[in-house]
């Protein structure tokens, strides 16, 4: 699957279990870590938990598997590095703290609009 393809499939599977202000930054020109980071936040440590869940599950059953994963003890910032599309899950109030938004700001917003489904 390509980069684009992968983190498009990520924003539909963390909106789909209603995971909050997903975003996209596309930070290949920037970086080697990775072409895409997918940024999102859910309301308490076990849905941020089970979102990371998803990802691994659904990713899983197209045979995708994650290169690494860190952050599943704390259950308030979750790391699921697929090597082109970094996903960070973190708990509200972790997110607003670390702001990886602006920590990457020189990197491009991607619109996912179309991706998410009107609540």
């Amino acid at each position: 699957m390509e980069p684009k393809e992968l983190m498009e499939e990520v924003v539909r599977i963390l909106d789909s279990k209603k995971a909050d202000d997903v975003r996209a930054i596309r930070i290949g020109d920037l970086t080697i870590l990775a072409d895409y980071f997918v940024i999102a936040a859910g309301n308490s440590n076990t849905q941020v938990k089970m979102l990371a869940d998803e990802v691994e599950y659904q990713l899983g059953l197209k045979g995708i598997k994650p290169h690494s994963t860190e952050g599943y003890r704390s259950e308030n910032w979750i790391v699921l590095d697929y090597s082109t599309v970094v996903i960070h899950i973190f708990l509200r109030e972790t997110r607003e703290f670390y702001n990886l938004e602006r920590l990457w700001a020189d990197g491009e917003q991607v619109d996912i609009s179309h991706l998410l489904k009107k609540n």
